[in-house]
């Protein structure tokens, strides 16, 4: 089977020129972990001049009353340091025996003379002079324990990346310390077992293990959001939704209320079978480099999408279900087009005549993006004219996600020359589509004949979009469109189905003018 043959099996949806899993755990939980509430001391504080860990001590001693205990007790100096105010903070690890107390220490801060000005951080002044516990759990098995309990197969997380300058880091990290974990007032002897990694997804995992059971207490993702910013395809500056994880930027965006994530690859030109590719990643949080354009906008575009179906009709992701959407870039070599894979976006970088990075377009990720929600909806078969409506309700919904003008794919077709564009709403006869019945053109249900002209007979529905639209308006139009996406189109729906669908959604939700205001953009096309 040939690569195009293959393309051709796999593609449920469609592509912006021609027709045309990778499932992995993309979810991430961030749980606060439970500490003692820090205490802040500042009033009725006796103290001679502190400046050293010495003098410190004592003035712990000195001030038991207004501590309620003897910090010295279950104190160990850490470090201090003097700040530009010339303060100095005195920093220490509460402990059980010589045990750390997990997620805890206290500091004295003193002015430029040795004044203790505060003491804040966790006392615990109710942990157990020693834990009972026996250590039956080893170092190295905790670790273990812990990536059983997360569902990760250690092999594949552990990768070697390749970073933008060319370099190589090791995105795994693993670390496990003993460690005595304050579970509301309960203390155990545990095992902080860290695992930083980037593959199937990036992870900041903290897990405490006990370290006589080997039962896991607490598992969190910390991996952190941010908020980064990218140049796009055009020039021009975005803010991107990002996610740190072992001191890396992942263009990878879990701000949306779905399930999954919006993540973004890179293909290095490699091609199907190297699918989803690499993650898009950067130390700085700024995707600014040429090699990372074609990522920023498909991963701000895809966020823009989500938004556009979230916030007009309340759907989650394509699906409804909330599942994640995937963008790859960099996709093939010279690859002059944009598809919706079935499970995934892809995006070719063009040949730098036709086409410059596809992903460079929003109204061309609306398309695509619209291919995965008419495939979980009306499921239009992908031929002859119910293909033919699968792409034109793709341009239709990139017209509503991108409403400055009638024009498909303008910024990013023929870089070299202004003005032009892959079809047009208004005027498709200019971009050699049919904008009437009488133009229907016959071709054949093959790959040569774009299965039945599923792109080029897309411009009688899309003519009867620009005559609805400029009728009744881009809001009534967008409702009545989704609405006969979602609950009237079935997957061979011809033209005149799709008028007939299109004009009850109308009487449903506006009433019988708006419904004869359809029906009269269909009859001008000489749908009847």
């Amino acid at each position: 089977m040939n690569w195009k043959s293959l393309m051709a099996t796999v593609v449920l949806g469609g592509s912006l020129v021609s027709g045309g899993s990778l499932a992995h755990a993309e979810k991430s939980s961030k749980v606060d972990l439970p500490v003692e509430t820090p205490k802040f001391v500042k009033d009725h504080l006796k103290s001679s001049k502190v400046v050293s860990e010495k003098a410190v001590k004592k003035f712990f001693k000195d001030n038991q009353k207004q501590f309620k205990a003897n910090p010295n007790k279950n104190l160990k100096f850490v470090k201090s340091e003097t700040d530009d105010l010339g303060m100095t903070h005195f920093t220490f690890q509460p402990v059980v025996g010589n045990v750390p107390i997990a997620n805890s220490r206290v500091v004295v801060h003193t002015d430029k003379n040795g004044e203790v000005q505060s003491v804040n951080g966790e006392f615990h002044k109710d942990a157990p002079a020693e834990i009972k516990q026996q250590k039956k759990v080893k170092k190295k098995e905790a670790i273990n324990l812990a990536w059983k309990y997360i569902g990760v197969d250690r092999k594949k997380a552990d990768k070697t990346q390749e970073s933008l300058n060319g370099d190589t880091f090791d995105t795994l990290t693993e670390n496990s310390n003993l460690v005595v974990y304050d579970d509301e007032g309960n203390y155990q002897l545990a095992y902080h077992v860290e695992l930083q990694f980037s593959q199937p997804y990036p992870a900041n995992w903290q897990l405490y293990v006990n370290a006589e059971t080997g039962k896991v207490i607490k598992a969190s993702n910390v991996a952190e959001e941010a908020t980064g910013t990218g140049t796009g395809v055009l020039g021009d500056t975005k803010s991107l939704n990002t996610y740190l994880s072992n001191n890396t930027y992942y263009l990878y965006d879990v701000t949306k209320p779905m399930n999954g994530v919006i993540s973004t690859f890179d293909n290095k030109h490699n091609g199907y079978y190297s699918l989803p590719g690499s993650y898009v990643t950067d130390t700085g949080n700024t995707f600014y480099s040429e090699n990372q354009k074609a990522a920023v906008d498909a991963h701000y575009y895809a966020g823009e999408v989500f938004d556009f179906y979230y916030d007009n009709f309340g759907r989650v992701s394509y699906d409804d279900q909330g599942s994640s959407i995937r963008s790859t870039v960099h996709y093939g070599s010279n690859y002059n087009n944009a598809a919706w894979t079935g499970n995934q976006m892809i995006y070719g970088d063009g040949d730098g005549s036709t086409f410059t990075y596809l992903s460079g377009g929003n109204d061309i990720v609306g398309h695509e993006l619209t291919h995965a929600v008419t495939e979980s909806t009306a499921g239009l078969v992908y031929e002859n004219q119910s293909g033919a409506l699968n792409e034109s309700f793709s341009d239709v919904f990139g017209y509503f996600i991108d409403p400055e003008d009638w024009l498909m794919g303008e910024d990013v077709y023929t870089p070299g020359i202004s003005g032009d564009a892959l079809r047009s709403l208004s005027n498709p006869n200019k971009y050699n589509q049919p904008e009437n019945m009488s133009q229907y053109q016959n071709l054949p249900n093959t790959e040569a004949g774009d299965w039945g002209g599923v792109h080029t007979n897309s411009g009688i529905p899309n003519k009867a979009a620009y005559n609805t639209i400029n009728s009744i308006g881009i809001n009534k139009s967008k409702e009545i469109y989704y609405r006969a996406l979602t609950v009237y189109l079935t997957p061979n729906s011809d033209f005149a189905y799709a008028k007939q669908s299109l004009v009850q959604a109308a009487q449903d939700l506006y009433g019988t003018s708006t419904a004869n205001a359809v029906t009269q953009a269909w009859n001008a096309v000489g749908v009847n």
